[in-house]
Parts: C-alpha cells; sequence; structure tokens
C-alpha cells in the first residue's frame, strides 16, 4: 500500500478508522526527510497491514503544530488511536523495521492497565 497523505481535516478520521498509523512529518526542503521517504514508502509496500501516512508540515502547519512537531522528520505511531511512538530524526531500514514490529507487537491491553496503574 503506498502512502496517504493526511491533512488537519483527516487525521482523526484516519487514526479512526485503522488500527495502526504511522505518521511521517515532513517539508519538501529538508534533505533528512526526502533521504527517509524512500525507506518509508518501502516499508508501506512491505506491510500493507498498517496505514503510512505523510504529513507536509508546510501545507499543514496548524496540524504540526497541535502535533508538537518541532524537528522534521518526525516519526510517530498510534495504535487503537492512541500515540505510541514518537520521534525526530531519519530512521535507516532496519530502525524503522524495528519500530514497527514493536508497535505491531505492542500489547495495548497491558499499556492501559499500566496507565491505570500509575494514575492510581
Amino acid at each position: 500500500m503506498a502512502t496517504i497523505d493526511i491533512t488537519e481535516q483527516n487525521f482523526a478520521a484516519t487514526l479512526e478508522n485503522n488500527d495502526i498509523v504511522f505518521v511521517d512529518f515532513w517539508a519538501a526542503w529538508c534533505g533528512p526527510c526526502r533521504m527517509f521517504a524512500p525507506t518509508y514508502g518501502a516499508a508501506a509496500e512491505r506491510h500493507p497491514d498498517m496505514t503510512f501516512a505523510k504529513v507536509d508540515t508546510e501545507a499543514e502547519q496548524t496540524l504540526a503544530a497541535a502535533a508538537g512537531i518541532t524537528s522534521i522528520p518526525t516519526l510517530m505511531a498510534f495504535k487503537d488511536k492512541t500515540l505510541v511512538f514518537s520521534r525526530p530524526g531519519a530512521l535507516n531500514a532496519a530502525g524503522l523495521e524495528d519500530v514497527i514490529q514493536s508497535v505491531k507487537n505492542l500489547d495495548m491491553n497491558k499499556l492501559r492497565a499500566d496507565a491505570a496503574r500509575q494514575q492510581a
């Protein structure tokens, strides 16, 4: 599956309608963003069971600000509508694959139970 473009208008719906969503915050003028794009695109092709999205921070400044983006590229991962990973900087293919597998294997019930215990 190819990457999809996310805007402020479809961001919430994308999270709502997909179990796992990776989001690459990028800009056309950003060298590291351009270097990461083929790696990210290849991962999207290898994992059609997940959604790989891109946010152009120049076109979607309000969305980037709401997400707290201060450096690009920044990769975020959401599982069950919950932010479970956020990191600035371009990853190599092996690093991205590690993140993908970690998110895929993440036990959300355990994560929620741990969070509830910490709040109690």
